[in-house]
């Protein structure tokens, strides 16, 4: 066992019948916890290293809360409200960032993300939708899908509704933390693993997908697909949509750029850069660069434009050509 630690996390969560894992909510993960930390747990949760997926007991979690008051005293506070849990608890312990196997370290790694503790691609999420379960959402919480159709009948027979708000393999955001300092105006549309920096207002048409996100104080009022990260003091206006691409996964945007409305873009843009409304920009796009009095300098593919600041990219009214305009002074 090395003695640098990836991440740990204590939870509870949900399992269906069969005791497999379906959700875990981590209130608190740790990343790269400290040597002493690890020293505390390893012997009272039987960890002998490697990423491990551990269950533990009402008697484990007080001995832990007790192990780590002194050292970690809100590890401490949230093992003793565990200790009290009538739902299934759980240590995920991840020596090293490998790829989930399990339940567990999937949810860990999105909360990581969402916590902002790491950022949209810095942690390996490989087959992460081969380990999750297709999940009903439901007003009784997580609903193994094969359940769900008992449930709705007993539910009705006690005079009450089952109410299935999705049926997904991931949940949304705000079922799992609220980050500091946001606005979220339909939460139903922000997924868990997604990252929404601190001052980011999502509209009620903005969407964040797992594995992406904001930096700062962004307005978001379109799509942003996963692998998408988006610069501070950005806005995406409504029905507008940013999309990675399996050639290219990650997409950056830079700061204070104004995505218009219904246009879409495939390409990483620098800073303050502007994309017209109903315009589509993906990297084999031919877009004709000009200069400041209008006059051709060339034409190129967008993907060669990617990353430079203080372009402004629209349609020309008259050939329908998409063209290019550096915007400073």
């Amino acid at each position: 066992m090395s003695q640098s630690m990836f991440s740990i996390a204590f939870g509870v969560g949900t399992r269906n019948r069969d005791k497999q894992w379906l959700e875990v909510l981590f209130p608190r993960p740790l990343l790269r916890p400290s040597a002493v930390f690890i020293d505390r747990i390893k012997a009272i949760l039987g960890y002998n290293g490697g990423n491990q997926i551990i269950d533990f007991n009402f008697a484990v979690a007080s001995n832990l809360a007790t192990a780590l008051k002194y050292i970690a005293p809100e590890q401490s506070a949230l093992l003793v409200r565990l200790a009290e849990s009538h739902k299934p608890t759980v240590a995920c312990i991840l020596e090293h960032d490998a790829k989930p196997v399990s339940v567990p370290e999937a949810y860990l790694k999105l909360q990581l993300i969402s916590h902002r503790l790491c950022k949209p691609h810095e942690i390996n999420l490989t087959d992460l939708f081969n380990v999750l379960p297709n999940v009903a959402w439901t007003n009784r919480g997580a609903i193994d899908i094969n359940e769900v159709a008992e449930l709705q009948l007993e539910e009705r027979i006690k005079g009450r509704m089952l109410d299935v708000f999705s049926v997904d393999k991931l949940p949304k955001l705000t079922d799992y933390v609220v980050p500091k300092g946001i606005h979220i105006a339909d939460a139903a549309r922000v997924r868990l693993g997604a990252y929404v920096g601190e001052g980011t207002v999502v509209l009620h048409e903005g969407s964040i997908n797992f594995n992406a996100g904001t930096q700062g104080a962004s307005t978001i009022d379109g799509c942003i697909a996963s692998g998408v990260l988006i610069g501070a003091d950005s806005t995406l206006q409504g029905g507008c949509s940013m999309a990675s691409t399996a050639s290219q996964p990650l997409i950056s945007v830079g700061h204070h750029c104004v995505i218009n409305s219904h246009a879409g873009v495939g390409i990483s843009l620098g800073n303050r850069n502007t994309v017209e409304a109903g315009l589509w920009l993906t990297g084999d796009t031919s877009v004709t660069v000009l200069d400041n009095a209008k006059q051709l300098v060339k034409t190129v593919l967008a993907s060669e434009l990617a990353l430079q600041d203080d372009l402004s990219f629209y349609r020309n009214p008259e050939t329908g050509a998409v063209e290019c305009i550096s915007k400073a002074p």
